[in-house]
């Protein structure tokens, strides 16, 4: 297929931040195609970041449960409505609709970065970040309410690019090399071997240092 035919596939509308940054339409579909090998990195990075923080939350969500007598944190943590939507969502997903046994597993699985993301937000930070939540990223900073502040902006930051190289929308302006080090600092205060393990796999420093310069 000619690449001239691209642009019109593409359209003009999901092309145009490109557009306007690159002097000609060939330079506008490499930026594209950047633009596509840095969400693929994106996704693998923040993949990273989901599995590692969500083991280390939900680690603490039971020690807190147990703490309280309770089987399983999800029929004890205090969340607001939507929350509880999506943990109701997650068990149902996880037992297809109760017709096989719940597994704790399953269910953690089955709940999206953005449950985990508000999970840190101020809202809970009386309920479940004080008094649990906190001991998930050890390795933070020493005040636990900056400790609060600082997941809180990485997590909010890193599941919104997320969320955008998901959706196949623009990162090329954005500032990818931040969210690089966001994902390197989450990882690091949780535990440095899950940092030095993404620094080696992901591609998105090599994806960043071949970004065209149109």
């Amino acid at each position: 297929m000619p690449r001239q035919d691209l642009p019109a596939l593409l359209t003009s509308e999901r092309l145009r931040s490109y557009t306007l940054r690159c002097p000609d339409v060939a330079s506008a579909l490499h930026l594209y195609e950047w633009n596509m090998h840095a969400a693929a990195a994106v996704l693998e990075l923040t993949g990273i970041v989901e599995v590692v923080a969500r083991n280390a939350l939900d680690e603490e969500l039971r020690a807190w449960a147990a703490r309280r007598g309770a089987t399983t944190w999800f029929d004890a943590v205090p969340l607001d409505q939507q929350g509880r939507l999506d943990l109701a969502k997650a068990r149902a997903r996880a037992t297809r609709n109760e017709r096989r046994p719940e597994v704790h597993g399953r269910v953690v699985a089955e709940l999206s970065f953005g449950f985990w993301r508000y999970l840190v937000e101020t809202r809970y930070l009386t309920a479940l970040w004080t008094p649990a939540l906190h001991r998930a990223f050890p390795r933070g900073p020493a005040d636990v309410l900056t400790r609060q502040r600082q997941v809180r902006t990485r997590m909010q930051q890193l599941h919104f690019v997320r969320n955008r190289a998901a959706h196949h929308e623009p990162i090329h302006h954005r500032d990818l090399r931040r969210d690089l080090q966001d994902a390197l600092d989450l990882l690091g205060w949780v535990h440095p071997a899950a940092a030095e393990w993404a620094a080696d796999v992901t591609s998105l420093g090599a994806v960043l240092d071949a970004r065209p310069s149109g």
